[in-house]
């Protein structure tokens, strides 16, 4: 089979939808190739939140920003790893991209009170700039085209089926009055769409990456723009130093896909690659600890592109997150919010406690190999808590004891998913922690939790801490005694959401090589790319708010509609 198109999307994640969905508009003709049979990659599991300083909806959330302002904030953030230019191409652009998915029907809404991630750095804000999908119905996709979508994360689901959005998710976890009825309300819809469910067990109301993935992919498909699943990318085309096309596997067979204008590698990061991991990320390291799908993201369109040339940066570094083991799921979970919740702990082998529990996921990653290269015995860490906690509060794949008490878990998971002990001598014995370490780090946090104030790792002292904390919990909503038996611990990894090293581009998201030229043909975007954020995570929606506005860059630069940067001015000023 050869077959020749004006452009070759490489990945169908969010970044690469965009990518295509915004040539077709410009009148070029696309079509995008995935490696698995199911489509959306990482971005169909994820929160679907995009970071996007100075967006359209900030005004409705009360929330005010400016480019200057947002600018200083990433620079500081990406630590002079990403470029000047490609941080202010960014600002600059995002806020455009998202008003262009509203106008496609790719809805979002500013999230007023979720902080960014650095609240100490200059520049941050305490709200607005992360936006979150509106949920989209999938009926406006189709229930054969919702089968091909990638489903979402176990931990996203109520009772397995049930989708809720971020807004509602605080509600629950936060344990705001009306956190029963946002619950009620949400399985009685459920329950109540029946002649949906008779077609298919998945709600059909969309939240979060299903969301977002859900109403890209039929903006897709309206534009009929072909997709071809089950194509792996083996290698790049390339004539008279140019990229000109794919060579790509499917089943059996090698096809050869020509493209007059482009090709957009947009296949995600490389964490499902342990010889990649071995050679790059700090160790220990394990693809099983990742929270990405098993077939996704094997880098290789990382390798692809740096076979034609391409150079790569920022390959130590990745979107780091703590992971969990469940039995029987298909990738590890991830540890994002509960150990913000008041009534646990987080200490190494030693029983010593290590990081602020309620830090930005990445930075609890990164703590995680701090310490372990420190001392040791960080890797794995444990999260602990008691039995208040565990009454009250989900965490991993563990509802609430007020809803599911111990004696209706499975039993498979007891000291495989959670552990559990009458005493904390007996649970540290368990576990392998030592009994002194974690008993003096209990009654530490004890006292800290009736003072309010985390004197070693300020836990609660900022705003971001705050906006998962326990409100009803005071003085400070993230600090709550230990001391009620059972007591518990969870089995910590230093996971990942992906790695954020990769091919190294410009503001248009055009591959450079080693001297830093550009090659041309060749664009890339999302985990496939090296980070604008450089080893930071300026705010949730780090990754997908870059993914989708670099590719609708790439896409007007691929059309001869380059978009200029409009405020040079700002490259000379300070961080």
């Amino acid at each position: 089979m050869n077959a020749e198109y004006d452009l070759i999307v490489v990945g169908s994640g969010a970044g690469a939808l965009v990518a295509a969905i915004r040539a077709a508009e410009l009148g070029l003709k696309p079509v995008v190739i995935e490696k698995a049979e199911l489509v959306g990659g990482t971005s169909a599991t994820s929160g679907g939140g995009i970071w996007i300083p100075c967006n359209h909806d900030m005004p409705r959330a009360g929330v005010k920003d400016d480019l200057r302002t947002a600018f200083r904030y990433l620079k500081n953030c990406a630590k002079g790893l990403a470029s000047d230019e490609r941080v202010l191409a960014y600002v600059e652009t995002a806020k455009d991209m998202a008003r262009w998915l509203d106008s496609i029907g790719v809805k979002y809404r500013s999230m007023a009170r979720y902080a960014d991630y650095y609240p100490h750095i200059d520049g941050s804000l305490p709200g607005g700039r992360t936006m979150d999908p509106v949920d989209f119905n999938a009926r406006k996709l189709g229930h054969e085209a919702l089968e091909t979508l990638r489903p979402t994360c176990p931990g996203q689901l109520i009772f397995g089926r049930m989708q809720m959005n971020a807004f509602e998710a605080r509600t629950i976890l936060a344990r705001e009055r009306k956190a029963k009825l946002v619950i009620m309300w949400i399985m009685l819809r459920y329950m109540i769409d029946y002649p949906w469910r008779k077609k298919s067990n998945r709600d059909r109301r969309l939240c979060g990456g299903q969301a977002m993935m859900g109403s890209l992919y039929a903006a897709l498909r309206r534009r009929q723009v072909p997709l071809m699943r089950g194509t792996a990318l083996r290698s790049l085309l390339v004539e008279d130093g140019r990229v000109v096309g794919v060579v790509a596997q499917q089943g059996e067979r090698e096809i050869t896909l020509r493209a007059a204008k482009a090709v957009v590698l947009a296949a995600g990061g490389f964490e499902r690659n342990q010889q990649m991991r071995e050679q790059y990320l700090p160790q220990p390291t394990d693809q099983t600890w990742t929270a990405t799908p098993p077939e996704c993201n094997t880098g290789d369109a990382i390798r692809a592109g740096q076979a034609v040339g391409g150079a790569l940066h920022l390959m130590a570094h990745s979107w780091g997150a703590p992971t969990l083991f469940v039995p029987k799921e298909e990738k590890y979970r991830t540890l994002f919010i509960e150990r913000s919740l008041p009534g646990c702990l987080v200490v190494n082998a030693r029983g010593e406690r290590f990081v602020n529990e309620s830090c930005p996921y990445p930075e609890f990653q990164q703590a995680m190999y701090a310490e372990h290269e420190r001392m040791g015995g960080a890797i794995p860490a444990w999260i602990v808590f008691d039995a208040e906690f565990r009454r009250k509060y989900p965490i991993g794949p563990l509802a609430p004891g007020e809803a599911v008490p111990d004696s209706r878990l499975r039993k498979s998971w007891l000291n495989v998913v959670y552990w559990k002990d009458d005493t904390l001598a007996g649970l540290a014995a368990q576990i392998g922690v030592d009994a002194a370490g974690l008993a003096a780090s209990v009654a530490k946090m004890n006292d800290y939790a009736k003072s309010g104030v985390d004197a070693d790792y300020g836990r609660g002292g900022n705003v971001f801490d705050r906006y998962y904390g326990d409100d009803h919990v005071q003085p400070n909503p993230n600090l709550a005694p230990i001391g009620t038996a059972p007591f518990y611990a969870i089995r910590l990894w230093p996971g990942e959401i992906g790695t954020k090293g990769g091919l190294l581009t410009d503001i248009d998201a055009r591959v450079l090589d080693e001297q830093g030229r550009v090659i041309e043909g060749l664009y890339c975007v999302g985990n496939n790319s090296a980070s604008v954020m450089g080893p930071s995570y300026a705010g949730a929606g780090s990754t997908l708010g870059p993914a989708m506005t670099f590719a609708w860059r790439a896409a007007a630069h691929m059309a001869g509609q380059p978009i200029a940067l409009q405020h040079r001015e700002l490259l000379g000023t300070a961080g």
